[in-house]
C-alpha cells in the first residue's frame, strides 16, 4: 500500500522554449555595425548624384541632338564598319597570333627567333607609326611582284592600286593585333601543367591532336579573359583608323559636325554607341569565361539572371506566406 509519505515530491520542469526563441541566460549578439563603410557609400552615392545631375542638366550636351543623330544611316554605316574592322582583326589576328605561338614554342631555333622577332618589332613601334606607314607603302615599294629571286617576276601590281584605305587599316590593325595575341596564347598554352602533356604522350597521342583536345581547351581558361580585354581594346583602337578617312563610327560623327559645328553632342553619339556595345562584348565574355571553367569547379557561381530569378522567388515565397498567415485572422475576425 502507498502511503502519500512514500511519494516523492518532483520539481517541476521547465517547459520547452519555442523553436527559435532565443536563451536569456546567453548574452545577445549584436552585429557590428559598420560605420565607416555606410559613411564611404553615402559619399560616393552623393558624388555619383551630382555628376549626374551635372551631365542630364547641362544644356551644352544638347541631349535632343544626341537622340536626332543616334540611329541616322551615317552613324549607323560608321558603326557596322567598325563592328566588321573589330571581328576581322581579331580573328586574322588570332589564327596568326596561334602559329605565331606554336612557333614560339617548338624546338626549331629559326622558328623560335623568327616569331620573337615579329613580336619585338611590332610591340615596339607605336599603332598609329604602323598605320601610317602602311597606308605610304608606295613611297618605299611601288610595286610588288611574285617571281623568283634575282630573277624574273610573273604577277607585278603597284601598292597604290592594291592598298586602299580600309585594307591599309585591316592590315595594320591585324599584323599589330597577332603580335599581342601571339603571347596571349602563348601564355595560356604555358599555364596548362606539364603534367597534361606528359599523360597525352603516355597514351600515345601525337603533338598536333595533344595540342588540339588536350592543352587549347585547358588554355583557354585563361586566355578568354585576356582575349576579351583584347577585344573590347580593339573595339575602341580601331577609332584610330580615321586618320586614314576609314569611315568608321567616329569619321562618320567627325564628318556631321564639320557640317554641323554640333561637336559635343557628336561625340557623345559615338560615345553612347561604343559604351552599348562594350557592354554587350562584355556580357559575352563573362557568359564565354563561364563555359571554359566548367572543369575547374564543381559548382558554378550563379549568373545575374540566375540571382534575380532567385530573389525573384524569394519575394513570392515571402508574399504567399505572408498571405496565408493573413487569412486565418481574416476569418476569425469575420466571426
Amino acid at each position: 500500500m502507498v502511503t502519500p509519505f512514500d511519494v516523492t515530491s518532483v520539481p517541476a520542469t521547465k517547459p520547452p522554449e519555442r523553436a527559435g526563441a532565443a536563451d536569456p541566460d546567453l548574452p545577445r549578439i549584436v552585429p557590428r555595425r559598420h560605420i565607416g563603410r555606410w559613411a564611404t557609400a553615402a559619399a560616393t552615392l552623393l558624388v555619383f548624384a551630382m555628376v549626374l545631375n551635372s551631365v542630364v542638366r547641362n544644356q551644352a550636351f544638347q541631349w535632343d541632338v544626341v537622340g536626332r543623330y543616334f540611329t541616322t544611316a551615317a552613324v549607323l554605316d560608321g558603326l557596322l564598319l567598325t563592328l566588321w574592322l573589330t571581328g576581322a582583326v581579331m580573328v586574322l589576328g588570332f589564327l596568326l597570333g596561334t602559329v605565331l605561338a606554336v612557333m614560339r614554342l617548338s624546338g626549331n631555333p629559326v622558328l623560335r627567333t623568327l616569331s620573337w622577332g615579329y613580336v619585338w618589332i611590332f610591340r615596339s613601334t607605336p599603332l598609329l607609326v604602323q598605320l601610317l606607314f602602311w597606308f605610304n607603302i608606295g613611297a618605299l615599294y611601288p610595286t610588288l611582284g611574285l617571281g623568283i629571286p634575282f630573277g624574273p617576276e610573273f604577277v607585278t601590281v603597284k601598292t597604290v592600286n592594291l592598298l586602299g584605305p580600309t585594307l591599309t587599316a585591316v592590315v595594320g590593325l591585324t599584323l599589330h593585333e597577332t603580335a599581342y595575341a601571339a603571347e596571349v596564347v602563348r601564355g595560356g598554352i604555358l599555364s596548362v601543367d606539364s603534367g597534361q602533356t606528359e599523360a597525352a604522350q603516355a597514351l600515345g597521342l601525337s603533338r598536333h591532336r595533344t595540342l588540339r583536345r588536350i592543352v587549347v581547351p585547358q588554355a583557354m581558361r585563361s586566355i578568354v579573359p585576356t582575349a576579351g580585354n583584347m577585344l573590347i581594346g580593339t573595339l575602341k583602337g580601331t577609332s584610330i583608323v580615321s586618320v586614314l578617312a576609314v569611315h568608321d563610327l567616329l569619321y562618320s560623327v567627325q564628318l556631321i559636325y564639320n557640317q554641323t559645328y554640333q561637336v559635343i553632342p557628336l561625340l557623345m553619339v559615338a560615345t553612347l554607341w561604343y559604351i552599348a556595345v562594350t557592354s554587350v562584348l562584355s556580357a559575352g565574355q563573362y557568359y564565354v569565361e563561364r563555359y571554359y571553367a566548367r572543369g575547374n569547379s564543381r559548382a558554378l557561381p550563379p549568373t545575374p539572371l540566375q540571382r534575380l530569378g532567385g530573389r525573384l522567388s524569394a519575394v513570392r515565397t515571402r508574399l504567399s506566406t505572408a498571405t496565408a498567415a493573413d487569412a486565418p485572422a481574416a476569418i476569425g475576425g469575420d466571426r
